[in-house]
């Protein structure tokens, strides 16, 4: 009998557990609604520069690298492939929909060791920072090959001193 009961305790603490887990998101989405839409990706894409695979981690609000933005999808971590155009960043995402950063919304890219509960240590991830509507975030990406971090925050930072999107 006593058994029985310990186990019934349990499993009302793990659904509990789930139940507030479920309405914090929703909470948060709805915090999250005064965003814009987000960019929708082009269907003319051209002149690839880099590409990478890797693991797209989240996208957070640049003042707080823990607050993670779920709107539109930015919330759902997956495996993903960065490409990068020209005219922006197109993050190709397993099981949901690609993210799209165009070119002008880019603020800088950096290299950051963590991004809304994902750590790597230093440089573990290339981090970009653009703008949707009157909000900063920080998008962050772990490629499977860090070694072309460089060039992927020479390329993005480019922009800044209104330069083309080169390597």
């Amino acid at each position: 009998m006593m058994r029985t009961l310990l186990v019934l305790v349990c499993v009302a603490l793990v659904l509990l557990t789930f139940l507030g887990m479920s309405r914090g998101w929703r909470n948060r989405m709805a915090r999250q609604a005064v965003l814009p839409a987000l960019p929708p990706v082009p269907g003319d894409l051209f002149g690839e520069v880099l590409r990478a695979d890797g693991l797209y981690v989240g996208t957070s609000y640049a003042s707080s690298w823990q607050d993670r933005v779920v709107h539109g999808g930015l919330g759902e971590r997956a495996a993903a492939t960065a490409v990068l155009y020209p005219s922006g960043l197109l993050l190709n995402r397993d099981g949901t929909a690609p993210l799209f950063l165009p070119r002008e919304c880019w603020i800088e890219a950096r290299l950051a060791p963590g991004l809304v509960g994902k750590v790597m240590g230093e440089g573990g991830l290339l981090t970009v920072r653009w703008q949707l509507g009157n909000a900063l975030l920080d998008t962050a990406f772990r490629a499977d090959d860090k070694s072309t971090y460089p060039a992927w925050v020479a390329a993005i930072n480019a922009k800044k001193n209104n330069e083309g999107v080169n390597v």
